[in-house]
């Protein structure tokens, strides 16, 4: 059996060692597309974090099995063509709950607190030249009775919830799908989530439903210093947008960890300078805390091992 992994390197020192019991196992660190075709040729079972499996790479590719997609996230995979060849598609859901919640919850209070600003504030010097013992400048804003509105309440978006009630936030959601229905906590219409909310997570997967759920019509019934943050995908929120608006004079702020093309282009918007003040980017790592990876891999290869136990 040839297995072959595309983007291996993306899930950082991964051992996938325990695969050469099942076969031919190779590892490819980096996958461009235009390359997919060959290195998937004849191999059986395909692992892949982001290279895209799309129906003109799939109707080529004969001996596939199994996609195994190292990620929640099945998008970057034709799943419906997938299913007319009868290759079966895995994914592994639940292993960066904890972790993807702790990095919504960082984002959230570095734009209340600014300890960005107060850290330079110390290090530059300004400090020790003051007067007094302190320095109370902007941020330093509570989340106790804040509005915390969730996009997306799926495990994660539940996880954020309860952290965010410990903290005295009042949560409310909105379901995308509308399959997630939890009595602990008020639904409300997304228009209203937008419009009432002081601070707001989106924790949605990228389908046809959630493609520029978030848009310049979306950005403006945000209240007067709103905090969105983005952990779900890249394309739910309209980044030219986002741009835009605050280019404009909107009084928001943005976080995200995912971009709709990663990694960040060149030229990307929120490279402006003008904006700078108002974003927080990370590089698609909220899923990476702990052991979170660990969990991912090890279930990975539990996927493979199922499906070339049972052929499901």
């Amino acid at each position: 059996m040839k297995i072959v992994n595309l983007d291996a390197i993306t899930l950082g020192d991964a051992d996938f060692s325990e695969l050469n019991n099942f076969g031919e196992y190779i590892s490819y660190d980096l996958t461009r597309y235009e390359e997919t075709l060959e290195r998937c040729k004849g191999a059986e079972i395909v692992l892949t974090n982001k290279v895209v499996l799309d129906k003109a790479i799939l109707s080529q590719l004969e001996a596939l099995k199994l996609i195994c997609v190292t990620a929640t996230g099945t998008n970057i995979v034709d799943v419906e063509f997938a299913s007319q060849r009868g290759i079966i598609v895995k994914n592994v859901a639940g292993y960066s709950t904890l972790s993807v919640a702790q990095h919504t919850i960082t984002m959230v209070l570095e734009f209340l607190s600014q300890l960005h600003y107060y850290d330079t504030y110390c290090k530059s010097g300004q400090w020790s030249q003051s007067p007094t013992f302190t320095h109370l400048a902007g941020g330093r804003v509570s989340i106790d009775s804040k509005k915390w509105g969730i996009i997306g309440f799926g495990s994660i978006g539940q996880r954020v919830a309860q952290i965010a009630t410990c903290l005295g936030a009042k949560v409310c959601y909105t379901s995308t799908s509308g399959k997630n229905q939890n009595t602990s906590y008020p639904q409300v219409s997304l228009e209203n989530l937008l419009k009432e909310c002081d601070i707001i997570s989106i924790h949605a997967p990228l389908n046809p439903a959630t493609k520029n759920l978030i848009n310049a019509k979306s950005l403006a019934l945000l209240k007067p210093n709103a905090i969105l943050i983005n952990v779900g995908r890249g394309g739910i929120v309209n980044e030219e947008d986002v741009t835009v608006t605050l280019k404009n004079g909107a009084r928001f702020f943005y976080g995200c960890d995912v971009l709709e093309v990663e990694p960040m282009r060149k030229n990307h918007p929120f490279l402006d300078s003008s904006i700078q003040d108002r974003l927080l980017i990370t590089p698609h790592i909220a899923y990476a805390y702990g052991d979170s990876l660990k969990n991912l891999i090890a279930l990975s290869i539990d996927n493979v091992k199922t499906f070339i136990k049972t052929g499901k």
